[in-house]
């Protein structure tokens, strides 16, 4: 038991150096805001699922718990979002690595996983523009009001960033680690019991599992793929529902409930659907 909860401390470490530093840019935007700021940032998002894609595709998920606050802080687009929660792989790759699993096939899904993240988030945004959704200038003083850190209350950035840090660090600390002891003790045995090597109903269940915000989930995926007890349609699903700690630092900093699920949502159906059209691929 002990160890597991140093095994979670450690993990939820390792996010430090990508919260911090995205703190201190919200931060920065907040405190030189204006209409020059705000144009840049403009051109830029058109280019946010590209970037959020490929960024997401790196084996760590400190990636999606960042671009969640910067969504949050009105930085990045909603489909920006969603195509790094997609090609997030969390410890999926690693894990494979150490299975022998051939190089042509880890290639294979890191580049589908950025090719479908970065389709999905352009379509999210096409979409939502055509609805006549506007993305909002960046607002991190809607971050300060909702975790009522207090922080507007201190001057220059590193103060602020350091308090979000900390508020989002111990909250990602307590939740991960119910969630890990949870999947302890029953978490591959359950996804065993799934039917996760049958078309559709893998990838739907694959799907499912994926969305749990831990790790660990990545890590049996990997496991059960090396052993063939899990088809590559649902190992893609799985991998691309889930958005590793990014959907927990989501519903702590951005306050819209409804958006949020309706950002799960996309982001299964899209596992689901990418995830069996690549079932057909392998």
């Amino acid at each position: 038991m002990i160890e597991l909860l140093i095994d979670v401390l450690v993990d939820n470490l390792l996010l430090l150096p990508f919260l911090f530093p995205t703190y201190l840019v919200l931060e920065a935007i907040e405190a030189h805001a204006g209409g020059a700021l705000e144009r840049t940032l403009g051109r830029a998002r058109r280019w946010g699922p590209l970037a959020g894609a490929l960024s997401g595709a790196v084996p760590q998920c400190g990636f999606s718990a960042a671009a969640a606050s910067l969504y949050a802080g009105g930085v990045i687009t909603v489909g920006t979002l969603v195509s790094v929660f997609l090609s997030t792989s969390d410890e999926l790759i690693p894990v494979l690595v150490s299975r022998a699993i051939p190089l042509g096939l880890l290639v294979k899904i890191v580049g589908l996983k950025v090719l479908f993240g970065f389709a999905a988030g352009l379509a999210v945004d096409a979409f939502l523009r055509a609805r006549g959704a506007r993305t909002p200038a960046p607002h991190v003083e809607d971050l300060c009001a909702h975790s009522r850190c207090g922080c507007t209350e201190h001057r220059g950035i590193v103060v602020p960033a350091l308090i979000h840090t900390a508020e989002i660090f111990v909250f990602i600390l307590v939740a991960s680690g119910i969630i890990e002891l949870a999947l302890h003790f029953a978490g591959e045995d359950v996804l065993k019991s799934f039917v996760l090597n049958r078309p559709v109903v893998g990838e739907l269940l694959a799907g499912l599992a994926g969305m749990v915000p831990n790790c660990a989930v990545s890590v049996a995926f990997a496991q059960l793929y090396a052993e063939g007890g899990m088809s590559a349609g649902a190992l893609m699903a799985g991998s691309l529902a889930g958005s590793g700690l990014g959907a927990l630092v989501l519903f702590r900093t951005h306050r819209r409930l409804k958006d949020n699920l309706l950002i799960l949502v996309a982001v299964y159906v899209f596992g689901v659907m990418f995830g069996h059209l690549a079932g057909y691929l392998f």
